[in-house]
């Protein structure tokens, strides 16, 4: 049988981060007898304001399936890890420090059968990290520091430049550029705060969220999924309401200050991209943030192996679409090609 647990890492002494930090996870694991010869795991991190169960939990939608479940039923180990503390001063060197520290931890266990007792020792495994927006600005900067994995997965995120596209007829939201090492309250922690002034509809008005429900999920993902999704932000039908509702098993903290807004500042993370040079798939919807799509390759200068896939009728918000699986296929795909290429 499949088999589905939570368990955490607990992290002390970390150069970037000086309080004890715990990483909580949900691990997938397969049918032992479905195993590849070489097994592949894959680390997975949801965006800003998401929680592990963005790769866990059956979404509501047009299709219907979790991304870990449908993973291990091919075979894989699907590991979703998500801050279990942290304060909001966290910066992206600290967190890649951390998620590194614990997937380490994690490939110890399963290299000593101790992740599950009915689950073999898995060693040598092709490691994959999966990284959905904010995740996958983590995952480049983990990857260029600690080397954590085989081949990257960046979803729904460039390291050069993102935006909110808005609906046809309404004007695009402008969000907040955070520097990446000062803090948002202090001089020249944001750095488009004139422009922010300047904008018609700044982050946050109900006419900025209507342009990011356009951007992050298709027209054929029901309205009413909409606004359950976005009721976790505070954005309840069609307007923004104080108290946001954090029930949802799939809704996590919101996108800490520092960490979140910095994401999205143009080229925040260019030179760790420029020094991946392990197999990247560049993946996002056809209606998504990333404002190039056909001009990341530009963005991963050292790998030697780049993929580019737009998956039709999909918004930034991918396991909401309807084409999900067909998302799912194509980093199934990469993954067999990084077992290929690493052996």
């Amino acid at each position: 049988m499949l088999a589905q647990f939570d368990t955490q890492v607990h992290l002390a002494g970390l150069r970037h981060f000086a309080e004890p930090l715990a990483i909580a996870a949900t691990v997938t694991l397969p049918q032992v007898d479905s195993l590849p010869e070489r097994a592949r795991v894959f680390f997975a991190l949801a965006g800003g304001g998401y929680s592990r169960g963005y790769f866990t939990e059956r979404l509501p939608g047009p299709s219907s399936a979790a991304q870990a479940r449908w993973h291990a039923e091919r075979g894989a180990i699907f590991i979703a890890l998500e801050l279990a503390n942290a304060s909001d001063a966290i910066t992206l060197n600290a967190a890649a420090e951390a998620f590194d520290a614990a997937a380490s931890d994690l490939l110890v266990r399963l290299a000593h059968g101790e992740l599950h007792e009915a689950f073999p020792p898995v060693l040598d495994p092709v490691r994959v990290g999966v990284g959905h927006s904010l995740g996958a600005c983590v995952t480049i900067v983990q990857q260029a520091h600690h080397e954590s994995f085989d081949g990257v997965v960046a979803l729904g995120y460039s390291p050069y430049f993102n935006r909110l596209l808005a609906a046809p007829g309404e004007p695009e939201m402008v969000v907040p550029w955070l520097s990446r090492d000062i803090a948002p309250d202090l001089p020249g922690g944001m750095l488009n705060r004139s422009a922010l002034g300047r904008a018609e509809d700044p982050a946050g008005d109900s006419r900025g969220w209507s342009a990011y429900a356009w951007t992050s999920y298709y027209d054929d993902v029901p309205r009413d999924v909409v606004e359950q999704d976005l009721s976790h932000f505070g954005y309840v039908g069609g307007r923004r309401r104080a108290g946001a509702s954090d029930n949802l098993p799939w809704a996590g903290v919101k996108a800490r200050s520092r960490l979140g807004g910095s994401a999205l500042t143009p080229g925040i993370v260019a030179p760790e991209a420029a020094a991946i040079t392990v197999p990247v798939l560049a993946a996002m919807g056809e209606r998504d943030i990333v404002a190039d799509p056909r001009g990341e390759a530009r963005c991963y200068a050292s790998t030697n192996s780049f993929e580019l896939f737009i998956c039709q009728r999909m918004g930034h918000m991918h396991n909401f679409a309807s084409t999900r699986q067909i998302l799912w296929q194509r980093i199934e795909t990469f993954a067999s090609g990084c077992a290929q290429a690493a052996s």
